[in-house]
């Protein structure tokens, strides 16, 4: 099917404004007048090898992905994270880690072909555009992220396990060691669906944002083979987006003004009330003040915030910010005080459920976990034979010998 310039023109357009560049800087970039970057992107104007190879760089993103091609070849994953973070390739370990992941979600994959399974579609896609702006990619993030939320069932309590969630979404999840700089990946791909891999050397709470920033790109750019997020590209538009899906997706406002609420905080200045009186039949007005400092949001209050909804410190206050609970004024005394905060939680031993790391063990959980069941339902189906369950033993590093008991355990149901 011939391709569409004009579909063409428009994905170059919203690369180049999710890297917030304009016509004029992409056009002595690579060497054009600012007329023929117009042109292109209306697709009235054919674009060469070179200059899409040029864009493509500029952009970083894969040339494939500007013609929307969905059966991408299984290195193309690779190089698309070359090209959206070139300091990758100085991390052997790193591409070690990804193939890894890769690898066991292909044996996933198979092994739910086997089942006789449909293959993985994932959540549902939400046709949003591209931003425009960073408070329209605000604006569009916490709106998925309450229609998310709604979809799932979750109302405005807090969520359990993030990594858990994915899962149950369709969608392989794993942590990795990356650099300290790097929070995640999203990766798709024909050969594996989604997959999300975030970096395991964070602590906790930094992680469950990590995995639901990876969601967001789920939800909203599957279109991509990868996406990275790290310090370097945060003011893309679509990281932005992802960030404020996280911090909705996590600290729902309503469970946060809930919360806050709880402590007797968070309440207006003054309260009227307008009474019907059945004597007179007019009305009796009241006005209710709160005592002279009762409704400061301290330190502690959003650190136990923090904990309540198992994010971080600065997490919670920076959505105590965004939700007008505190001034701009009052958060940056609140950020001052990060320390403190977590002295207190420390004391209330909380703390390592936000701040500690989890242990080795923990790395690849709900991969492993996903991958042993599969094995062990199509072991007692008999669709894999012993030698293919241990060889799958080897490679999720788990032990032979009780991969192969559990499962001739289920064979005696």
């Amino acid at each position: 099917m011939p391709f569409n310039p004009t579909i063409l023109g428009q994905r170059l357009r919203e690369a180049r404004e999710n890297t917030n560049l304009s016509q004029q800087v992409v056009a002595d970039s690579i060497g054009l007048p600012r007329t023929a970057i117009t042109q292109l992107e209306a697709g009235n104007r054919s674009v060469s090898t070179l200059e899409l190879v040029q864009l493509a760089e500029l952009y970083k993103r894969p040339i494939g992905e500007f013609f929307g091609e969905q059966e991408l070849h299984e290195d193309d994953i690779l190089v698309a994270l070359h090209r959206l973070a070139p300091g990758i390739d100085a991390h052997a370990d790193v591409k070690k880690q990804v193939q890894r992941c890769l690898n066991l979600c292909r044996e996933g994959c198979s092994l739910e072909h086997l089942l006789g399974r449909s293959a993985r579609s994932g959540p549902p896609a939400y046709a949003v555009s591209s931003p425009r702006s960073a408070s329209n990619a605000v604006r569009q993030g916490e709106q998925v992220a309450i229609q998310e939320r709604k979809r799932l069932g979750l109302g405005y309590k807090p969520i359990a396990d993030m990594g858990e969630l994915i899962s149950d979404q369709g969608i392989w999840s794993s942590g990795i060691h990356l650099p300290h700089e790097m929070s995640g990946l999203f990766l798709r791909h024909a050969s594996i669906g989604m997959a999300i891999l975030v970096n395991f050397s964070h602590v906790r709470g930094r992680k469950r944002f990590s995995y639901a920033h990876e969601y967001a790109h789920a939800l909203l750019d599957r279109d991509r083979t990868a996406t990275v997020s790290t310090r370097e590209n945060a003011p893309e538009l679509i990281e932005k987006r992802a960030n404020a899906f996280a911090a909705a997706l996590l600290l729902p406002r309503e469970g946060v003004i809930d919360f806050i609420r709880s402590r007797d905080k968070g309440l207006p200045s003054r309260h009227e009330d307008a009474i019907f009186d059945v004597a007179t039949d007019g009305r009796i007005d009241t006005q209710t003040r709160p005592a002279p400092g009762s409704q400061a949001i301290t330190h502690q209050d959003a650190a136990l915030l923090a904990h309540h909804f198992g994010v971080s410190y600065q997490a919670a206050v920076y959505r105590l910010k965004s939700l007008s609970l505190v001034s701009q004024q009052e958060c940056a005394k609140l950020l001052e005080r990060e320390a403190e905060g977590k002295v207190f939680l420390d004391f209330l031993r909380m703390l390592d459920d936000l701040d500690r790391p989890d242990s080795q063990e923990q790395q690849e959980r709900e991969l492993k976990s996903q991958i042993v069941q599969l094995a062990i339902e199509a072991y007692r189906r008999e669709e894999i034979s012993r030698g293919k369950l241990l060889d799958l033993s080897k490679q999720l590093e788990l032990s032979g010998r009780t991969l192969l008991e559990l499962a001739e355990a289920v064979k005696e149901d």
